[in-house]
Formats: C-alpha cells, structure tokens, sequence
C-alpha cells in the first residue's frame, strides 16, 4: 500500500493542470493552444525520464534510486507553484514530469519482491495507486483551486511526496540486482530487448496507442465542461475525474486473471472496450449522463489493457524489468504526448466531435494491433510450424 501511495503522489503532480488549463490561462495570459502544450510538457517529460532513469533500476540501488527521484519531483512542484509565467510552468512541469518516473522505478520493485503466484496483483493494487493518483488528482487540483488558487494544490503534493520518500526509506528493504553494465551499456541493452522480444514491441505500440486516446480524452473534457452546454467550474471539473476511478477498481481483477493465464482475454476485452466508449463518450456533448458512462467504461479498459501489457512483458525477461518497462512505458507516454498533441488540432478543426473521432480511431488501431499481435504468436506457434 505505501507502494502504492507513493506511485499514486509521484504522478500526481502531471495532471493537476487539466481541469485548471482555463484558470491557469487566464492568470498567466495563456490562449487554448499554450495552456494544452503545459499537458503536453508533462507527458513528454515523463517519456524522457522513463527513457534516461528507469533503466538505471537494473544498475543501482532500487530504494535508494526510488527516494532520490521523489525529493527531485518534490523540489520541482516547489517550481511549478512559483511559476510567474507560461514558460516557467512549462519548465516545471517537465521537470517534475522527468523525475516523477520514481512510479516506474517502484512498479518492478514491487514485481520483483513479490512471489511469482502473486505478481499480477500486486502490480495491479501499485498500479491502482499510480491510476488514482492521476485521476483524484483532477479532482484535488479543481476543489483546492477554488479554495486558494491553483497554486496550492502543487506546495500540498510538493510537501507529500517529501513525506512519502521519507517514508519509503525508512520501511522498503534495499534491493540491488546489478546488469553488470555501464549505464550507456544499459541503454543499449534497452534497445536491443526491444529489438529481440517481438512481444514487447507489440504491447508498446497497444500501449502508446491506449494512452494516445487516454490524452485525448482528458486533454479535451476541460474545455468541453467548461463550455456551453455545461458552464462548469474549476472545482466541478475536476470532481468530473472521479467518474475515471472505476478503473481503479478493476486494475488488481485485471492481474489476478492474469496470474491465472488469462492475459490475452484481458487484452481482448479491453480493447474492444476502448473502442465502445468512444460513441458513448462523443454523446457526452448532449448530456452528462452519456460523458459520464462513456468514461467510465473508457478508463476500465483502458486500465486493464494497460496491466495485461505489463503482465506480458514482464514475464519477458525477469533480470530485465526495470529496462522492459522503460521501453514500454516510454512507448505509451510518448503515445500520451502526441495524443495531447493532436488534442488541439481537433479541437480547433472539429470541437468536442473532432475530439470524438480521434479517440475513437486510435482505440480503433490499439484492438487493430492487438488482433495482428495474436495472429503473429499463432503464426509463429509449433504447432503452425509443424503444421
């Protein structure tokens, strides 16, 4: 559960800006196009953390690395909450999006110290927390803004992720798995798993595109609540993050179907299920009840196909983890960055239906790879081979 927390306060600080881009904006003199590029900023940032830090989990202390990479994150929150403008806040935010990869350190520490029997569900209740950290922290963001403005809710997480790294060091035992490699070796290594686990490739590219829609959708909704026919505020915007919980709930089912050896149900669902939330979601123009359902269902799948490609690729390779989930991981924030991206085009060209579309092909293209990646595996099978 500390595990948890800490993964959960680690990524916090990426979203608090969604349901504020508005207020946030108006304060600092941002158009649409600038405010969206601070979602941007965390996302790309975090991928670069997850290609230059996480790897170093296979090279130095684990723990030690964890605590490290917190007190950064803590430090530049502290940035973000000074920021006097747009391109402060853009610094800040990278940073603490670079550093908060601390979750991704944490995620295979957890699936290295628990026994092979348990590891789905104990990387689904981690990867809980990682979930809810993101989408309470809307939430936290909306309410504390409309209490002391937008930049308390980043001194109050800047000052509890200092507490949760205090923590961390005092009750985690150390665990220290050398590669017996140079760190320039290590990131070589990074490549060539990528290169020689066919595997691992087509869970990036499932991922990249799931956290692509993933952006999408909670790049766009602050603009579309904030608008007519909504008119919400900051404060209810951000509760509007709770309906995302649900996949919280089904994060730990999620492993432990795993463990039993039904990954690939897992995946098929849920990516069939990405793809059935987009109508739903699109709907959402015309009422609440329809966004509301849609998103519902949308961060479910998305979440379940998230923990079985983390399933999958960590079975790859076990000495491996901390380098296998940086090439995944990377692979999906990147995906989240150009989904943010091309949030703003569609906006600008279509509203809330452009939004719509977009989600819903590049959900359409996660199912797509997945079919072609079952297909690959029964093509490359023995007994297609004898066959």
């Amino acid at each position: 559960m500390l595990m948890a927390v800490a993964t959960g306060s680690s990524v916090a600080g990426n979203y608090f800006a969604q349901p504020l881009l508005e207020v946030i904006g108006r304060e600092l003199g941002l158009g649409t196009g600038m405010a969206m590029l601070v979602v941007t900023a965390a996302q790309g940032g975090y991928a670069l953390g997850l290609i230059l830090l996480v790897p170093l989990g296979d090279l130095v202390e684990r723990r030690r690395l964890a605590v490290v990479l917190l007190a950064a994150t803590a430090v530049f929150l502290l940035v973000s909450a000074l920021a006097p403008s747009g391109p402060v806040l853009l610094a800040g935010t990278a940073l603490t999006a670079l550093t908060s990869v601390a979750a991704q350190v944490v995620v295979p520490y957890a699936a290295t110290l628990a026994a092979p029997g348990q590891r789905g569900r104990v990387v689904g209740v981690v990867m809980a927390g990682l979930l809810l950290g993101g989408l309470l922290a809307r939430t936290a963001s909306g309410m504390v803004s409309a209490l002391g403005g937008w930049r308390t809710i980043y001194w109050l997480n800047a000052a509890l992720v200092a507490v949760v790294a205090v923590l961390l060091w005092r009750f985690l035992p150390r665990l220290h798995t050398p590669a017996g490699l140079s760190y320039p070796g290590l990131l070589r290594s990074a490549v060539a798993l990528s290169a020689r686990e066919p595997l691992l490739r087509w869970r990036a590219g499932i991922g990249g595109l799931s956290f692509a829609a993933f952006s999408v959708l909670w790049t766009a909704v602050t603009f579309l609540l904030a608008g007519p026919p909504y008119g919400w505020h900051a404060a209810a915007i951000g509760a509007f993050g709770l309906a995302g919980a649900a996949g919280a709930v089904i994060t730990p089912l999620a492993g432990r179907l795993a463990d039993r050896g039904f990954v690939q149900h897992v995946s098929g669902i849920g990516a069939a299920a990405l793809v059935s939330s987009w109508p739903l979601i699109g709907a959402g123009a015309a009422g609440a009840g329809w966004l509301v359902a849609g998103v519902v269902l949308f961060s479910v799948a998305h979440q379940a196909l998230l923990n079985a490609g983390q399933s999958v690729v960590y079975a790859l390779a076990p000495e491996s983890r901390n380098r296998l989930n940086a090439v995944f991981m990377t692979a999906c924030f990147l995906g989240g960055a150009t989904g943010s991206l091309l949030t703003s085009s569609a906006w600008a060209a279509a509203g809330w239906g452009g939004v719509s579309v977009l989600g819903g092909t590049l959900s359409a293209a996660a199912l797509a790879l997945w079919v072609l990646e079952r297909r690959h595996a029964a093509a490359c099978s023995p007994r297609s081979a004898r066959a």
